[in-house]
């Protein structure tokens, strides 16, 4: 979608809503995101437009632009650096383009299984450090939200780190989710999405991974024997805004809609977690092998897999990837004691 069309896209959609790219607020925010309003980012981005409306006495409103009529990811990414959009919610795994630091969030095993010692970590020194890293690249970064946790798959079993050597599994074409595998002695394979279901189940490969919710939509439990229940990999997603936009709004206004996305973000984790539940029952009816991880077993795949994963990381995110792993590190040995 070139320049002109996302253009028209914002006023297409605004129409579509009987609004107009120009309201009547003080300072209007156009957010757009991928996921339907049926969804737990959407469901989160509502009550954060009426705290926002509420705590600033209806001087900030957003208009919230569901599944993508402003455009794909890197459309809406674009859109907020040039000022085009003033907002958007992005998943990080889309964001590595723009910003390759916060491939971060690829690392395996990052957050503890513990979901308050998870938050500590994104809501702390180490979240400041993934958001700071986008200010010189065009967007104002205001939060990390929850969307959900992987799981893995295959046609064999994985229920220990040594049943994965030699098999093959579906990533997205990321040097860290690659590493990822090869730690534990797998083939990483990038393939499209789309083409997944298929691979899965002609044995062009053996597994993939993917949060509980996308496994279930997507059906691959009907084409897979093996799941284990890992939460190894993070389903992160960043709220961005316009730098000029955001630096246009009063201090009280700016530090209001930050409190507002930290104070709902637990209630997005809440009902990602809800979904994730709904969808483990409905994978459970397929019959197929179900393995969940505890924590001493989170362990050993973390000794094994964390290194390699965080050194792929360091190798293609410079000094600025340094910089996070550094605040990580010490921030994860503080909360979580190793």
């Amino acid at each position: 979608m070139t320049v002109n069309r996302l253009a028209l896209a914002i006023f297409g959609a605004a129409i579509a809503l009987g609004t107009t790219p120009l309201a009547a607020q003080e300072f209007t925010a156009r957010i757009g995101h991928l996921e339907s309003d049926q969804q737990p980012r959407h469901a989160g981005l509502v009550m954060v437009a009426d705290l926002v409306k509420e705590r600033t006495g209806g001087a900030v409103e957003f208009e919230l632009f569901p599944a993508g009529q402003l455009g794909q990811a890197r459309e809406m990414n674009e859109g907020v650096q040039l000022g085009l959009i003033e907002g958007t919610v992005s998943p990080a795994a889309f964001l590595a383009g723009f910003n390759p630091a916060v491939s971060i969030l690829d690392v395996p095993f990052l957050y503890p299984s513990d979901r308050e010692k998870a938050a500590a970590l994104r809501g702390g020194a180490f979240g400041d450090a993934v958001l700071a890293s986008f200010e010189p690249l065009g967007f104002h970064a205001v939060a990390l939200w929850p969307n959900g946790r992987k799981a893995m798959t295959s046609n064999n079993e994985i229920a220990n780190v040594e049943d994965f050597a030699g098999q093959r599994f579906r990533v997205m074409d990321s040097a860290v989710l690659i590493e990822q595998f090869n730690a534990v002695g797998a083939s990483a394979i990038a393939l499209p999405f789309g083409e997944l279901y298929t691979a899965l189940q002609t044995g062009v490969v053996d597994g993939q991974e993917n949060a509980l919710d996308t496994i279930a939509t997507m059906k691959y439990q009907e084409v897979q024997q093996h799941l284990l229940i890992s939460e190894h990999g993070a389903n992160e997603d960043v709220i961005l805004f316009n730098p000029a936009w955001w630096n246009s709004l009063p201090a009280e206004y700016q530090t209001i809609i930050v409190d507002a996305f930290a104070e709902v973000r637990p209630q997005v984790e809440q009902i990602k977690e809800a979904a994730q539940a709904t969808a483990l029952e409905t994978i459970k009816q397929s019959g197929i092998d179900i393995v969940e991880l505890d924590d001493a077993q989170r362990a050993a795949f973390r000794e094994v897999m964390y290194g390699p994963a965080r050194d792929a990381y360091l190798a293609g995110a410079g000094d600025a990837g340094k910089t996070i792993v550094d605040v990580y590190e010490a921030q994860y040995a503080e909360i979580v004691g190793q």
